[in-house]
């Protein structure tokens, strides 16, 4: 893992629940104070797991979608009772379609950050060891189909670099030159695809996956550590999901903008918080760790 992340080194029971838990609630609890948490604490951790490439994709996508989507929401929605102006088209403008407008956009680029550190912390191995003896196929097909763009990301650079050296470059040369190469990139790009796939496919075959009675060796193991992260967990849902059923995060953006500010919102907000930052705070209490031991040793 990138940067020493000490969350991934928690049992894949671990890691699915909670990723399972904050896209889900990312998506179902569109309240302000949720969604700024919970989109605060996914960028972070994306940029703690990526790095730069983390705040480019921010900066090239979520930021102008982001825009867009605040801006095309009051286009088309003219809900709502606060009435700032009238487009050219005779309809209001309400501040409450521009506010639900940026809320959805939030929402959405929200999920996008928690799916990058999804698939930066879920690894295939870990997605396999966890459905491969409830749903071996699918569990195959799926890890396949999560690693299948990094890989040929990385396959189609491999090509074009051994392209480029027998002069198929397709960065030089005129457009039916350059498009003539392209297309015999492409397409042993695809007939490495369809090799590989059926390669794999023959490997876990002749492994006896997916058949009954098979053993698999597996370097996870659930320890302490994992235990009291699940009780952890176990205890955020029932208390979150309870405080949302009796509307505790309950928050309505038509007609007007209303919303649940009790003492007991607040607690809901405050283990919402702490579950979302719950990496950070690993990776942090890890580094501190870390860096008791090496200054204990220097001494």
């Amino acid at each position: 893992m990138k940067n020493r992340d000490a969350f991934s080194g928690y049992h894949p029971l671990i890691n699915m629940l909670y990723f399972v838990q904050v896209i889900a609630y990312s998506m179902l609890f569109l309240h302000p104070v949720c969604l700024g948490v919970s989109f605060l604490c996914a960028f972070a951790y994306s940029v703690e797991l990526n790095g730069r490439r983390a705040l480019r994709f921010a900066l090239v996508f979520m930021l102008p979608m982001l825009i867009f989507a605040a801006l095309i929401n009051p286009a088309f929605n003219h809900r709502g009772v606060t009435i700032l102006t009238y487009l050219p088209s005779g309809n209001p403008l309400t501040l409450e379609s521009l506010v639900y407008g940026f809320v959805a956009a939030l929402m959405i680029i929200t999920v996008i950050a928690w799916f990058s550190c999804y698939n930066a912390v879920m690894t295939s191995d870990k997605f396999v060891y966890l459905f491969g003896r409830i749903i071996p196929a699918l569990s195959l097909v799926l890890s396949m189909a999560l690693r299948l763009v990094p890989r040929f990301r990385a396959q189609i650079t491999v090509i074009a670099d051994a392209q480029r050296c027998v002069g198929r470059d397709v960065s030089s040369g005129s457009l039916l030159r350059r498009a003539r190469h392209g297309i015999k990139i492409l397409s042993i790009m695809v007939t490495w695809a369809l090799e590989n796939a059926i390669e794999t496919a023959d490997s876990m075959k002749s492994r006896g996956y997916g058949l009954p009675g098979r053993t698999a060796f597996s370097i996870f193991r659930f320890d302490r550590r994992d235990r009291s992260a699940l009780i952890f967990l176990l205890f955020c849902a029932a208390y979150i999901i309870t405080g949302a059923a009796i509307g505790g995060l309950k928050f309505i953006y038509y007609p007007i903008i209303t919303g649940a500010w009790t003492p007991y919102s607040v607690s809901l907000f405050a283990v919402y918080a702490v579950l979302c930052a719950l990496p950070l705070a690993i990776n942090r209490q890890a580094d501190m760790t870390w860096r008791a031991i090496t200054e204990g040793e220097e001494r």
